[in-house]
């Protein structure tokens, strides 16, 4: 074979080599650098990843309005999420709210078995066994209750029932003032003399 020839035939094989491992090891380059970003895209998808949690136990929480005191907040488990567009305060082991008026006296308390408060609504949505009582005695059950902080207003879109000393009042939906003294239910059903009440 002439010298020449098998040079060139052995450069032109070497080149080869290097041009596959060169196109093997920029398509593994390219393999690791997808998997790398499907991960991050699979990772960004938990909110644990991007939430800073804070757990507090025992939690009672005082809101005041001109150095007096309009309502505490009392929790077994408060779980606040700090890192996000809309921080809020999560209480899954339920909650209880005491509204105090002018003399700091309490007017009206609120309980329930869930409930989470929005920081910058000001608005606390409380869920399953909401019981409302004022001092009148009048007492309002529903399954949920929306609680605007600034206007010291509660609504609901659910089925309420709210019972008086004299009378039962039930239907859908529900507006109120947080002290509960003036309440209107939005689609009522029915009412109920108190005579018929224990029957």
């Amino acid at each position: 074979m002439n010298p020449y020839k098998l040079n060139t035939f052995v450069k032109s094989i070497a080149w080869q080599k290097i041009v596959g491992f060169g196109l093997v090891f920029a398509l593994f380059v390219f393999i690791c650098g997808a998997c790398e970003n499907d991960i991050r895209e699979v990772e960004a998808l938990n909110p644990q990843n991007f939430i800073n949690k804070e757990v507090t136990s025992d939690v009672e929480l005082i809101y005041s309005d001109s150095a007096i005191v309009r309502t505490i907040i009392k929790a077994d488990t408060m779980i606040y999420y700090a890192d996000s567009k809309e921080p809020w305060q999560e209480f899954p082991a339920g909650i209880k709210v005491e509204f105090f008026d002018d003399y700091q006296r309490i007017n009206s308390t609120l309980t329930a078995n869930y409930a989470i408060r929005y920081d910058k609504k000001r608005e606390i949505v409380v869920q399953d066994n909401v019981i409302w009582k004022s001092g009148k005695p009048e007492i309002l059950e529903t399954e949920e209750l929306i609680w605007n902080e600034q206007d010291a207003k509660v609504t609901s879109q659910r089925y309420v029932k709210i019972t008086t000393p004299e009378d039962e009042f039930y239907g859908y939906g529900l507006e109120a003032d947080e002290d509960f003294s003036k309440w209107k239910i939005n689609i009522p059903e029915g009412k109920m003399g108190a005579e018929n009440m224990n029957q």
